[in-house]
């Protein structure tokens, strides 16, 4: 996607257009001044876009006996289908458009959902209900034949016959000269549609500063972009790809149509990563799109080293710049942030063409470079490094390194209190813990369990349980797939102090989490034989507002599954809800509490209750060494959690199925 994020030019406006925008003081001017980018693979992206080419003559119409369609090669005139696309035809108004993952949807498009009875397949394409009559599915061409003089007669519906005049020069009575240089087209339209689908377009035609002019100059849109929002107005079609949706999101603000608007937001939601989110950042602020805007600050927040060394970062605006070095949630070293912001400024040196000397860097960052917390830093990190580039003044030098030698500290123009950064939280899936003389015990086999979760978090690692027989060292190694593909993994090790706490281990770095999807946690622990591990689990467990669900996972070859065993703990970064009891990493074992019973299978973790020990989970861990649990172990044998039925989850039994 690196194309989609593009620098954004400026470019003038043209007077009708200044009329016109004058109508509605409300709009943000800034972002009128804002150019989606021009890809330089748009000229073939055109080739499959549908509509996106420069049209035949009308002499070469006549000779062919066809009307002139959108989609068709330059130069031809022939109608050419989508492949395998179908759309829902509404019967009435369309609601706001969504969209699914751009990892599910066909290379060509997506389509907008158009009523309520509407579901989005797994190819991303709005798919009609199998019991619903209320709309009917037509197959969606690029290119209308209108060339039979009776052409209206094969058009059984508005819908149909407003498509065949998309981008279709019979009946236009207004042509939009689109792009600038090499990529300017021009695109014919009809007035009557565009007026009913925008309100800027209805004062451009019909209003008190309407204009009688047969071409309108459009130097500031992509033509992509704009043939996109055509389609959605004639069609009510929405394709979007990685190359023209922050065009089209400009074109559909510029023009105040909101559906299309909010489908590209939608569509920017879903493809959101560390790698994009400043510079989606940049584009959400002057877009004017706050619910974009705390997507962009959920993904930097928790993966903010992988978000300010992305390759967008350093085209994002000053403003922008200066609001993620302020902020004071960001999980990330201050040397690696000073980093960051050097090469911003020698970016922005580039772009103004002046030497990257230290001075001229000193000057392009001006009062940014005081946001950022070099007192913070390690003295080996300031002296090596921060110290010796010459950005800093002789005395700013001096003072710094007195800040960190001196009794007496100087007063320093940089902020000296680390930054706060994000708190993570736990969701603890075990109602309790237990132990015996003879397990949980490890061959080298994996301990897995498969979640999910209703809201986008971020993975930080996990909590396992130690060792009942003392202290003891462990060497662990933890993964996190899905659907089969190693998203991340560490090997590590941990210290157990022989109770029943759980200890934390992390990975190197936040892994986020989507929605309503399945990852696999797994652990292959090697260390004491013997240790703790839950039982009486919950297969669906609430942490403040996010909702967490368990099932088994066929990878588990050592017993752990959602009744009990290994991996009681996810820690995790996610909105924080309204309680304030779901722990974090570090906070005082035990502050949680069981909020659902063992017949409804569920556990909330919100609320405070009991004390303990150690950085451990939301929920008390209450050890047993007896009572109803059974046990037959043979040796080389994996664990296995039976379920016997004795009380609400059933009593839990160790047994060995198999032998080595």
């Amino acid at each position: 996607m690196s194309n989609l994020y593009a620098k954004i030019a400026q470019r003038p406006m043209k007077r009708n257009e200044e009329q016109i925008f004058s109508v509605f003081p409300y709009h943000n001017i800034e972002m009128f001044n804002v150019l989606a980018p021009f890809h330089q693979n748009s000229s073939a992206a055109n080739n499959n876009s549908g509509g996106a080419q420069q049209q035949p003559s009308q002499q070469q119409q006549q000779q062919n006996g066809v009307g002139r369609g959108g989609a068709g090669p330059s130069g031809g005139a022939a109608a050419i289908v989508v492949e395998n696309m179908q759309v829902t035809q509404p019967c009435s108004a369309p609601s706001s458009p969504t969209i699914t993952s751009p990892g599910a949807l066909s290379s060509t498009s997506f389509c907008l959902p158009s009523s309520t009875t509407t579901t989005t397949t797994a190819t991303g394409i709005a798919a009609s209900s199998s019991s619903s009559n209320s709309s009917s599915v037509i197959a969606c061409t690029t290119a209308a034949d209108t060339g039979d003089p009776n052409w209206q007669a094969t058009k059984s519906t508005v819908r149909e016959r407003n498509a065949a005049m998309f981008n279709n020069d019979l009946m236009a009575d207004i042509r939009f000269i689109v792009g600038i240089d090499e990529q300017v087209q021009t695109i014919p339209a009809h007035k009557y549609v565009l007026a009913t689908g925008s309100s800027v377009f209805y004062a451009m035609f019909y209003g008190g500063l309407a204009e009688d002019k047969e071409e309108i100059k459009v130097p500031d849109v992509e033509p992509t972009a704009f043939l996109t929002m055509l389609k959605y107005l004639y069609c009510d079609e929405i394709h979007l790809e990685a190359d023209n949706v922050l065009a089209t999101l400009y074109v559909a603000k510029k023009y105040i149509v909101p559906h299309l608007a909010r489908a590209c937001v939608n569509y920017l939601e879903t493809s959101l990563t560390a790698k994009n989110a400043c510079l989606l950042l940049s584009q959400s602020r002057l877009f004017e799109e706050p619910e974009l805007m705390q997507r962009c600050w959920e993904v930097i927040d928790a993966q903010a080293e992988m978000a300010i060394k992305s390759e967008g970062f350093v085209d994002i605006d000053l403003k922008t710049f200066e609001t993620i070095l302020a902020r004071e949630t960001l999980n990330c070293k201050e040397i690696h942030l000073f980093e960051a912001a050097l090469s911003w400024a020698h970016s922005a040196c580039t772009k103004i063409d002046i030497e990257p000397t230290s001075g001229n860097l000193r000057q392009v960052l001006g009062g940014a470079l005081y946001l950022i917390r070099i007192p913070t830093m390690s003295l080996e990190e300031y002296a090596n490094r921060v110290a010796q580039l010459g950005i800093l003044t002789n005395q700013e030098t001096i003072d710094i390194f007195l800040n960190f030698t001196a009794k007496n500290k100087p007063k320093l123009t940089f902020p000296v209190k680390a930054r706060a950064g994000l708190k993570t939280q736990l969701c603890h899936r075990f109602a309790s813990c237990a132990y015996r003389s003879n397990q949980w015990r490890y061959r080298g086999r994996c301990d897995s369990i498969q979640f999910s979760v209703d809201k986008r978090i971020f993975i930080v690692g996990f909590g396992l349980y130690g060792s009942s027989t003392g202290a003891a060292d462990y060497d662990v190694k933890i993964e996190l797939k899905r659907l089969g593909r190693v998203l991340a993994e560490n090997n590590t090790k941990f210290f157990s102090d022989g109770s029943s706490n759980t200890f934390h281990v992390f990975f190197e770095t936040p892994i986020q989490i989507e929605p309503e999807c399945f990852y696999t946690a797994s652990v292959v622990l090697d260390g004491t034989e013997l240790s703790f591990f839950g039982q009486e689990g919950m297969s669906e467990v609430s942490v403040g507002t996010v909702t967490f669900q368990f099932q088994c996972s066929s990878e588990s070859t050592n017993g752990t599954g959602v009744q009990g065993g290994q991996i009681p703990e996810l820690i995790f970064y996610g909105p924080m809800g309204t309680s304030s009891g779901n722990g974090s990493s570090g906070a005082p074992h035990g502050t949680g509490a069981i909020s659902g019973s063992s017949s409804n299978n569920s556990l909330n973790n919100n609320k405070p209750s009991g004390t303990g020990r150690g950085g451990s989970s939301g929920a008390k861990n209450s050890c047993n060494g007896g009572g109803t649990m059974n046990s037959v172990y043979a040796d080389n044998g994996p664990n296995v959690l039976n379920n016997n039925g004795s009380n609400g989850l059933g009593a839990l039994a160790l047994v060995n199925s198999e032998s080595d």
